[in-house]
């Protein structure tokens, strides 16, 4: 192995094996990988091999953003000749955002001062092209032989709608010959669509999902229980996450097969953590019974009650980093997440606001963003917060497709970000109503990793608002007498007494 890391992961091993000897042609390979398992590296080094075994290979290796398409570049020269890999960027990429180190290797005219499209007989040269899906279709209209790629690798491809893929495929790979090997995690989010009707005629599934739900070759044999390694290798060791961390997305979306085996330094340091319910335990449920705003129609909420909350923990942060055992802290070592983009706008002015957040560094470095925005990225401190304090708008949250109960997959990437502290601050009432969010918080109750609002009275009042539902009686009217009023009619006197 090239990347002596992955001499110790049998998965890893194993399905650079199996690229390697093409196992799966003219099938595709899957490499499925669920959160902090190292899809990424695990295709570095497939291709880093493919090129030894083979110095007639030819390997081109796509993702679906520059960001990815970086990264993969960055790590194939790491231990391989630079010269023989080239990153092609679209001509509307932005010079200004492209990492320097790679400007001396992609198609970067600087008499031009522009990103040029090459020479047919230039590109042929290179072992190795790295571009987005999309461009890889200039690749297409330039003429490159279809029999010239021995192989494709497709990184982050749970994330590309279907025909974004496709061009990466189409009229490049030899059906019979060429060798696809996709890596992704169907669990986590898919493509973003913001268009109803793409949604309604399936773009919204991946080609790696759609395999892996519709075709047999990709799915668990009902004898054995397990997948046929020919085609899919699934990446079991997690190198990120404190096991405390990883329990609930483990159980709910990987049959409970993830491995913890993350730097047990960086995986415990917030066990001790003055501020934490439970010692030991560095996951907290804050909850929370706050009001959703939004402004005017805006389908975007907000939620003050939970920033003030937030705010505080970041201050707890600040004031005990580099004390009792404790990290010192840097600004890029937090990440806070939310689901409505008002609330991240809101959340990064309180950021601004902290003062003493200011000695930690830059506050760009701290991010704050959608679920979205933290797909594929981590930190040592996640924090989040759900903003949803109203029964009445979870509606509007499932026509929008936002919010966190309108999807479990961004529960999935939420939670899995953290590598040793995990903040949740929500309503437990309304959270309580989704199952998946309901077996985290009640794991938070059992584990004593909750806190904030008591959890006795939120189940009480989880039965009012059931009540009241039943009764189409809106808790956040505008107008709360006439509400009283119809509530006052139609309780009996001792349920109406008791609460």
């Amino acid at each position: 192995m090239f990347n002596r890391q992955l001499e110790n992961n049998p998965e890893q091993h194993a399905a650079v094996q199996r690229i390697v000897a093409g196992s799966s042609k003219p099938a595709p390979h899957l490499v499925f990988g669920p959160p902090g398992t190292g899809k990424t590296i695990t295709l570095v080094e497939a291709m880093h091999q493919v090129s030894k075994a083979d110095p007639l290979s030819r390997i081109l290796a796509c993702a679906p953003s520059n960001s990815a398409g970086d990264l993969l570049c960055e790590r194939l020269m790491v231990h391989m000749d630079p010269h023989r890999i080239y990153r092609m960027y679209a001509s509307s990429r932005n010079p200004r955002t492209v990492p320097a180190d790679l400007l001396k290797y992609c198609n970067w005219d600087k008499r031009e001062d522009k990103f040029v499209f090459p020479e047919k007989k230039t590109l042929m040269k290179y072992t190795i092209i790295v571009t987005t899906l999309v461009t890889a279709g200039r690749l297409v209209s330039g003429e490159l032989p279809v029999d010239h790629f021995t192989h494709i690798f497709l990184d982050e491809g749970g994330q590309a709608v279907e025909p974004e893929c496709v061009v990466a495929i189409a009229g490049l790979l030899d059906p019979e010959k060429g060798q696809l090997v996709l890596a992704g995690d169907p669990k986590q989010l898919g493509p973003i669509l913001r268009s109803k009707m793409a949604v309604q005629h399936g773009l919204g599934l991946s080609l790696l999902e759609r395999l892996m739900r519709h075709n047999t070759l990709y799915q668990k044999s009902t004898d054995s229980g397990h997948f046929d390694t020919r085609f899919v290798t699934k990446l079991l060791r997690n190198y990120r996450s404190h096991a405390a961390i990883l329990k609930v997305p483990n159980e709910l979306f990987y049959e409970n097969e993830l491995q913890v085996f993350a730097d047990q330094w960086e995986r415990d340091i917030y066990c001790k953590w003055e501020h934490l319910p439970k010692t030991g335990f560095p996951v907290i449920f804050h909850g929370v019974i706050g009001k959703d705003e939004r402004e005017a129609n805006s389908p975007s909420f907000f939620n003050v009650t939970e920033i003030e909350v937030l705010m505080d923990y970041l201050t707890k942060l600040i004031e005990t980093q580099g004390k009792k055992g404790l990290p010192k802290l840097s600004t890029k070592d937090i990440g806070i997440i939310a689901p409505y983009r008002k609330q991240v706008e809101k959340i990064q002015k309180a950021v601004k606001s902290v003062s003493a957040l200011k000695r930690l560094g830059d506050l760009k470095e701290l991010k704050v963003g959608s679920v979205e925005e933290f797909q594929g990225q981590e930190r040592k401190i996640i924090m989040v917060s759900t903003v949803r304090s109203s029964i009445n708008y979870l509606k509007m949250d499932k026509d929008f497709n936002i919010g966190f109960l309108a999807n479990e997959k961004r529960f999935n990437v939420a939670l899995t970000r953290a590598r040793s502290l995990l903040i949740v601050v929500g309503n437990p009432v309304i959270l309580n109503k989704d199952p998946t969010w309901e077996k985290f918080i009640s794991y938070c109750v059992k584990e004593k990793g909750y806190t904030g609002y008591p959890f006795e009275d939120a189940e009480g009042e989880d039965d009012i608002v059931s009540r009241l539902a039943s009764l189409k009686i809106d808790v956040d009217s505008d107008n709360p007498e006439e509400e009283l009023s119809a509530l006052q009619q139609h309780m009996d006197p001792e349920w109406k007494h008791e609460h």
